[in-house]
């Protein structure tokens, strides 16, 4: 591997993910992994702009930036990109009014958009609201549309607490595919559209982000 300075050559910003890479969610506000922290204090220290990542669909962004900066991280709730706020822009855009099946955590953060007589399916990580009786409401909206649109909030297949694994909103999302006969739109990692919004956000083009972010590296 190139020595570190090498590997910046070029190099005007970074993208971090947070569920994972941060910290792992869980019971009390979950624990910042080892070096993380540093890490990312380092990086805000330095000449490179820094934008946070994140598929996060159980808490609002005021909410996960709050857990994060009491586990020590230096964030902001406006160095966050998340897909909840860009799907809300989508359906303002498209004048959808969805049917959300979403984890209430995350409900505030739609509380400016018109759910009634719903036109769309929203889905994300619910938790306990994915029940038989939820989904199948979001597969009667979807089924007696002319033209059904389903939009995910990511498509994940699991993610890790520290209680353990956790199934994603993916499963989810593809019984609805499959059920319904049609391909869900996804707002968020990996969609290509989400991280050019976040590198628009700090003004750097995609051959100027750092693929990756070595913690041990950026200790020394």
């Amino acid at each position: 591997m190139a020595p570190w300075g090498e590997r910046l050559a070029g190099v005007r910003g970074v993208l971090l993910d947070i569920s994972g890479v941060l910290y792992d969610s869980g019971a009390g506000g979950g624990t910042a992994i080892t070096g993380s922290v540093e890490a990312v204090a380092r990086l805000k220290g330095s000449r490179l702009k820094v934008r946070f990542c994140t598929n996060e669909s159980q808490k609002s962004r005021a909410e996960l930036v709050g857990q994060l900066r009491r586990l020590g991280f230096d964030i902001s709730e406006g160095e966050v990109t998340a897909p909840a706020p860009a799907a809300c822009q989508i359906l303002k855009e498209r004048g959808l009014r969805p049917y959300l099946l979403i984890h209430d955590g995350v409900r505030s953060e739609f509380d400016q958009i018109d759910t009634s007589n719903p036109n769309c399916v929203v889905i994300a990580d619910a938790g306990e609201s994915f029940s038989y009786q939820n989904m199948n409401n979001a597969f009667q909206v979807l089924m007696e549309l002319e033209n059904p649109v389903l939009i995910s909030l990511g498509k994940g297949r699991y993610y890790k607490e520290t209680s353990g694994l956790m199934l994603d909103v993916g499963p989810y999302m593809k019984a609805l595919e499959y059920a319904c006969g049609i391909k869900a739109e996804v707002v968020g990692k990996p969609s290509p559209e989400f991280f050019k919004s976040a590198l628009q956000a700090i003004g750097v083009e995609a051959h100027q982000i750092l693929p990756d972010v070595p913690w041990g590296e950026l200790q020394h």
